[in-house]
């Protein structure tokens, strides 16, 4: 059913429970799996004039390849093959844009990321991308403090020893 599947992150500790979802649908699928993180370019319109935009900008990317490694670290977990993706521009514009030029079958992403709840249903990011996009997406509810299904079965194997 689903041969590529698109989990955008944003380098959120939630953002791992989401990450962890899309690796067991992939892994149960034997689909590709694809993470993108988005700089968002709206980030330097609230920079005073006098920034410098290069090391703004090479602060950005280095958080986004923090982000995609930790995406790694999950899906190690899992037998899928991942991709990671950094790209800038608005996070949803960049997300809806990307899944529907790579031929993506799904998105998978949070209800919530970084920007909290400030959207009683989703994430304003996530809300936007659901409205926007022509991919199905599948959300994910993202709780604090909740273990990933691989890592819950990991420590009770670990505590059961």
């Amino acid at each position: 059913m689903y041969d590529r599947i698109l989990v955008p992150t944003d380098g959120s500790a939630e953002t791992k429970q989401v990450v962890a979802h899309a690796a067991e649908l992939a892994e149960a699928h034997g689909a590709e799996l694809h993470a993108i993180y988005v700089v968002n370019s709206a980030t330097f319109a609230s920079l005073p004039m006098e920034t410098s935009w290069e090391g703004v900008t090479d602060m950005l990317q280095d958080e986004g390849e923090s982000a995609l490694e930790d995406v790694r670290e999950v899906t190690n977990r899992y037998d899928v093959s991942l991709t990671t993706h950094l790209v800038e521009g608005a996070p949803n514009k960049e997300i809806v844009r990307y899944a529907e030029q790579e031929g993506f079958d799904l998105i998978v992403m949070g209800t919530h990321g970084r920007g909290g709840i400030d959207r009683l249903l989703l994430g304003s990011v996530a809300e936007r991308v659901v409205r926007a996009s022509t991919v199905p997406v599948l959300t994910v509810r993202v709780e604090k403090d909740e273990v990933t299904p691989k890592a819950e079965a990991t420590e009770k194997a670990k505590g059961s020893s």
